[in-house]
């Protein structure tokens, strides 16, 4: 057994940069994998690297469910060197060693898919290019391959879909990201100004708003040292809890469409309505923008809003009701989604997901449970968990989060009826320490990490929404089923393009 060797840490705790062990880097492997076999209550939740001097430092975040703990470890490699990878013996790390890959030329001797993960603009190796992504492929008369994107019709954000199929069926599917990449994370670096920043965190990603800048905000109240009052706290959760009713039900109006039910599609994107339409009379924007901030809140939550938000949920719940027993009692619609899609309980697993690609094969993996946040201890949140990993599986999830999403903002207003603006409080950063802050957002896991220098400038700073786990998730549901299926196995994960490629 490999010596443990490593700095335990609890969400949004600063630590300082000089207590996490630095390991030789077989070691640094070993203890790594070793702590996720076998134990399904751990993952990866980050894993990057960072210039240090003329070498590259890795810092690698083992999260423990069950101790409510996160095992942090690091090692010093060189640029451009070669290295056994950790993907071989554990699937978790494959998309993290990818991206230390394309970012600092680290190969990785037996990675099994060492790919381009999002074309940076600050990549290690220029001369790879997007239009040349080194996609898997099939020689054979038999098969065919169908091309999708990265141009779609309406709104949605570029990727592209490589299928290989035999005749309708969908053998391989495999999903080239990277046109979205905005150098967020640099920019977090070049602007100083905690404005920017917080501007910065609200658009990582466009349908996780309040996720993101609660992730940053409760990362830099921390490495500040500031204590926010209940109050800020509770307006987080109340944000948190309408990002996610609005998501969940609008994705539900769009599953309804991708299998032409209209009724559905039409009253769940009504009902999706008035949940924004508060967020902008709390805060003027429809998204939440400008609502989360470090240390303060820019539009106080009132009584006045309490009891208008209790009315919307009275107008909102029995619709809801009505058109979900209509949903799930359609024979047509529960013959498209039940046993299309699947991810089994093994693959979640293997594959590393959060949030409800992985609740919907039995795997619990919910922050507000095992990483509490933002008095989220307080509310005994318990995670919707299904089983058969289905479009089904993921569209009860959705169904019973909204109504248990109600239920936790219908608690939080009896301990709180007004929020008040806090006091403006000068907030600055600490020298020399490694923080990371966890949030469930409504896909799941989303992970913020920062590391400061001698001077308390940010030295490093981390995204990871999601989507970077479970993209391929919906690679592997579509396998064997209908090309045909495939957009409702889409709509049924709804992942982030942007969030992914930062």
């Amino acid at each position: 057994m490999t010596t443990v060797n490593y700095k335990s840490v609890t969400n949004n705790q600063a630590t300082a940069l000089k207590d996490i062990p630095v390991l030789e880097y077989s070691k640094f492997a070993d203890m790594n994998v070793e702590l996720i076999n076998g134990n399904p209550a751990r993952h990866c939740v980050n894993y990057f690297g960072y210039h240090l001097s003329d070498k590259i430092s890795l810092i690698c975040c083992i999260a423990d469910d069950d101790l409510h703990q996160i095992f942090v470890s690091s090692a010093l490699v060189e640029e451009n060197t070669e290295l056994e990878s950790l993907t071989f013996r554990n699937h978790n790390f494959e998309k993290f060693e990818r991206e230390i890959h394309e970012n600092f030329g680290i190969r990785y001797s037996d990675h099994p898919w060492l790919k381009p993960v999002r074309y940076a603009h600050n990549r290690f190796d220029k001369k790879q290019r997007i239009e040349g992504y080194p996609f898997y492929e099939a020689d054979s008369e038999e098969l065919h391959e169908v091309g999708v994107g990265p141009i779609h019709a309406g709104v949605i954000e570029p990727g592209h879909f490589r299928f290989i199929c035999n005749g309708e069926q969908i053998l391989h599917l495999e999903i080239q990201l990277g046109y979205q990449h905005r150098g967020i994370e640099q920019l977090f670096l070049q602007k100083t100004q905690l404005l920017e920043r917080s501007t910065l965190a609200e658009n990582i990603a466009g349908d996780t708003v309040v996720g993101h800048t609660t992730a940053f905000v409760n990362l830099w109240e921390s490495l500040c040292g500031h204590t926010p009052d209940d109050g800020l706290h509770y307006s987080r959760i109340l944000a948190l809890e309408l990002e996610r009713i609005a998501i969940h039900t609008g994705d539900l109006a769009a599953v309804c469409a991708d299998i032409a039910y209209q009724l559905g599609n039409s009253v769940y994107g009504r009902l999706r309505t008035p949940i924004v339409n508060f967020m902008q009379e709390w805060g003027g924007n429809r998204l939440s923008k400008g609502l989360i901030r470090a240390g303060k809140l820019n539009f106080p939550f009132t009584a006045g809003h309490s009891k208008r938000l209790l009315e919307i949920f009275d107008s909102f719940e029995p619709d809801f009701i009505e058109i979900t027993q209509k949903l799930f009692n359609l024979p047509s619609a529960l013959s498209r989604m039940e046993k299309t899609g699947v991810v089994t309980y093994d693959e979640v697993l293997e594959i590393g997901t959060v949030g409800m690609a992985a609740r919907m094969s039995g795997l619990s993996r919910d922050i507000r449970l095992s990483h509490p946040h933002n008095l989220y201890n307080s509310i005994k949140h318990k995670p919707v968990i299904k089983r058969h990993g289905d479009v089904y599986s993921r569209v009860q999830i959705r169904r019973e989060e909204v109504r248990q999403s109600i239920s936790h903002i219908k608690g939080v207003l009896q301990n709180v009826q007004e929020i008040r603006q806090p006091l403006n409080v000068e907030m600055n950063p600490q020298s020399r320490k490694f923080i990371l802050s966890l949030v469930e957002g409504w896909r799941g896991e989303i992970c913020h990490c920062a590391i400061t220098n001698e001077e308390g400038n940010l030295l490093v700073y981390k995204i990871k929404d999601p989507s970077h786990h479970n993209w391929m998730a919906l690679a592997q549901s579509v396998r064997n089923n209908d090309i045909s299926d495939f957009p409702i196995c889409n709509k049924s994960f709804n992942l982030s393009y942007c969030g992914h490629d930062l």
